[in-house]
């Protein structure tokens, strides 16, 4: 997701995955330890279970059943979509309708090709291997994964300079589910030895009040609709911010309130972590009233915006603007950041030249 980048690929790349930083908001989509631990209680063990992406569960329970029908393993599946939309829970899912077990591992930690060749020459018949993040695993494993996606068998170099041997290895037929938030970046080879593959859209709103309702079941909370719909809301279409939102909602009607969830507490409860009714956090607002209060709405290069809220380039861009640009609040031109007629209206500000009596600002959207 970088328009215009200058950055340093791995340094991009670990933003666009959800580094450190990211994963300290509230409305970030990466998961911490405790995101990691609420999700193994919460996920949905089967495709019937699994709330959204109506279009990918349809067509990857055929998938599924054809498989079963012929006793033979499933296709290579591939997942892509932001974080926390449910490409982890949906392999766990592959894994247990096909009744095999489950490995998991991520592209970061396979360096080296013999990292993967230790990995599938250690793999069951029918076992399901779920590589998240695939488009960040070194080009060496890239390659020696279509041999064993395509033929189900890898050759393994023993030794070194003229002498060095190859020995074919025999792998069982195994599904390889891979993850990606960056599907552009895996190589056309790769994607082509995927027989299925399924892109996560945002959820809706209706969608995200299932997903809160069943969580708050499986918490022993008591929430009403409305109570759901706000905190639905302000999740930004992703089921993990949802569920995220709703434990600190949790907390705070524990401690303020009767522990009944309303949309009053939700909404005085994501006052408080800084959580407003689109969704947008502290960081957010910021670049925004940069955006507007400094700049006039724009156009802004990035490293200027990101210099008058005081963080990185990379945190603006990777981290802040994204949501900004889906939610229609900015827009990146080629002159730079600009600001649309929805952001002067969320934060309550009138365009300059409105206030004066004239039109837009000139130069933006066509005028």
């Amino acid at each position: 997701m970088n328009w215009d980048d200058t950055s340093s690929e791995p340094q991009a790349a670990a933003w666009a995955d959800g580094g450190a930083d990211a994963a300290e908001r509230l409305v970030g989509g990466a998961a911490d330890g405790e995101d990691q631990a609420v999700e193994a209680a919460l996920r949905p063990k089967s495709l019937g279970e699994f709330v959204g992406q109506e279009r990918v569960r349809e067509q990857l329970d055929l998938v599924l059943k054809a498989a079963l029908a012929r006793g033979a393993t499933a296709d290579h599946v591939l997942l892509s979509g932001a974080p926390g939309l449910g490409k982890t829970t949906l392999s766990m899912i592959i894994a247990a309708e096909m009744n095999a077990p489950l490995r998991i591992t991520s592209g970061p930690a396979i360096q080296h090709a013999g990292d993967l060749a230790a990995i599938l020459s250690s793999l069951q018949e029918g076992e399901v291997l779920f590589l998240d993040e695939i488009h960040r695993m070194s080009r060496p494993a890239e390659e020696m994964l279509y041999m064993a996606m395509e033929d189900f068998r890898v050759d393994v170099i023993v030794g070194k300079g003229p002498g060095a041997t190859a020995i074919p290895l025999e792998l069982p037929p195994f599904t390889l589910v891979g993850a990606t938030t960056r599907a552009g970046l895996l190589p056309p080879p790769l994607r082509d030895r995927f027989g299925f593959t399924g892109h996560m859209e945002f959820y809706e709103s209706g969608e995200l009040e299932r997903v809160i309702h069943r969580s708050a079941l499986l918490l022993d909370l008591e929430i009403d609709a409305e109570g759901a719909a706000e905190i639905a809301g302000r999740s930004r279409g992703t089921p993990r911010i949802a569920n995220r939102l709703l434990r600190r909602v949790r907390d705070y009607a524990q401690v303020k309130a009767d522990g009944r969830i309303t949309r009053e507490v939700a909404a005085v409860a994501l006052a408080v972590y800084e959580v407003d009714a689109r969704g947008l956090d502290r960081l957010d607002r910021a670049v925004l009233q940069a955006l507007l209060k400094l700049f006039g709405g724009g156009p802004v290069g990035l490293s200027t915006l990101a210099v008058a809220v005081g963080e990185e380039r990379e945190t603006v861009e990777e981290v802040a603007e994204p949501f900004l640009v889906r939610e229609g609040l900015l827009a990146r031109t080629p002159r730079g950041r600009v600001a649309t007629p929805a952001a002067w209206a969320h934060l309550g500000l009138v365009p300059p030249q409105q206030a004066a009596g004239g039109g837009t600002l000139p130069g933006l959207f066509g005028a």
